[in-house]
């Protein structure tokens, strides 16, 4: 066979076989995957913002690279579906703003005054963010629907670190690290079904406010050093804070105030804070199975304006460990217990007191409670009232003195 008919040969064979190919759509190349949209990679802009406003009115991903990000005006986004996503704390935004703006700007681009002005799921994670004692916010989002914080570093702000404001179906923020804000660590005005979940709270002026809201959920929290409250829930229904570990706070650890009702605090640790649980206006609360220990006044506080609550199964105890020792010197030896104010219809169960002072349940207030079940608690090293109880139950309890 000559060489010309060998190559027309070759040639014939590679053409079939490109027709079988396809023919049969196998090598056959898409230009993408059809709905998609690329990210858009914040390092090809020339400033933080314009990555964000290239984002189309669909949403989309902003990556955002490592660095350090000095901003003087807050970062706007006014889009749904959208995630603005970091590579850590390596990715560092400093808000040099000094007129007490936010960092981070969750808005309507027709502003939050009007209800219907929501914007529904931005989602932030895994950066950092500090501002200054002149700055605002940290993060404000307002009427963001389905928002998710995750992964997020909010620090040294002027104002709250995070502020959702009117954020009402289903917030999230969990995993996030929320630090030395002048305000509140993490704000909630008007929110509902919101979870609050393995964070950190270290040094805010309080740690959380849930205002006017509905069904939190705020599980596996570490809040330390707070320079004021733990926790001011007001005028919140339906809630459950447990599973928390709240030390150190200078104020109180947990408020509930304003109308609140239908809230379990439960298996929280709560150690050397100010004061422990404070019910000012609450009820059909339970509090049971926490640990209330060296508490410098009130573990738990029960108000004139609070009544219809279960208390079960709680150890309020000083720093005793065994064989005659205190863990705690001569200067830290406050643990307060039980206080009672002209309170009613309160059941007092299963319950230890060791070592508390001034008395393990204590009476205060111009008339009395009443309607009090005391019983089945255990009371070990210290005075108590409760005996002092008008029209009320006062069973078998064990006392130590």
């Amino acid at each position: 066979m000559s060489r010309t008919t060998l190559v027309a040969a070759g040639g014939f064979a590679i053409a079939c076989l490109a027709f079988l190919a396809a023919s049969s759509g196998v090598g056959h190349q898409q230009e993408g995957l059809p709905g998609a949209r690329a990210a858009i990679e914040a390092v090809r802009f020339s400033s933080l913002q314009e990555a964000i406003d290239a984002l189309p009115d669909e949403g989309g991903l902003v990556r955002l690279p490592p660095g350090r990000f000095e901003i003087q005006a807050p970062l706007v986004i006014n889009k749904g579906d959208v995630c603005l996503e970091g590579a850590g704390t390596a990715t560092h935004i400093v808000n040099q703003n000094e007129e007490g703006q936010p960092a981070l700007h969750l808005v309507h681009p027709e502003g939050a005054q009007e209800r219907a002005n929501n914007l529904w799921r931005i989602r932030l994670a895994n950066f950092r963010i500090t501002g200054n004692p002149q700055s605002g916010h940290g993060v404000l989002a307002q009427r963001i629907n389905e928002i998710f914080i995750d992964g997020v570093t909010v620090s040294e702000h002027g104002g709250d670190g995070i502020r959702l404001d009117q954020c009402y179906e289903d917030p999230r923020v969990c995993d996030s690290l929320i630090t030395y804000n002048k305000g509140v660590g993490l704000n909630l005005l008007g929110c509902h079904d919101i979870v609050v979940s393995a964070n950190q709270f270290e040094e805010n002026q309080d740690a959380l406010h849930c205002t006017d809201g509905f069904n939190l959920t705020m599980t596996g929290n570490a809040l330390d050093d707070h320079l004021g409250h733990g926790v001011v829930i007001e005028n919140t229904y339906g809630s459950v804070v447990a599973a928390n570990m709240i030390e150190e706070c200078q104020g109180t650890a947990i408020i509930l105030d304003r109308d609140c009702y239908g809230v379990a605090l439960s298996a929280n640790v709560i150690a050397h804070n100010g004061a422990g649980i404070d019910l000012r206006d609450a009820y059909g609360c339970s509090v049971s199975a926490n640990a209330l220990t060296i508490m410098k006044s009130d573990a738990l506080r029960i108000g004139p304006q609070s009544g219809r609550i279960a208390v079960t199964g709680n150890s309020i105890s000083n720093s005793y460990i065994g064989e005659g020792k205190v863990r705690r010197g001569t200067g830290d030896l406050a643990a307060a217990g039980l206080v009672l104010e002209q309170t009613s219809d309160v059941a007092i169960s299963g319950n230890a007191f060791s070592g508390v002072r001034p008395k393990a349940v204590l009476l205060e207030g111009d008339g009395p409670s009443s309607r009090i079940s005391f019983d089945g608690n255990v009371l070990t090293d210290a005075e108590s009232d409760h005996e002092q109880l008008e029209n009320s139950a006062i069973g078998d309890n064990v006392v130590e003195k």
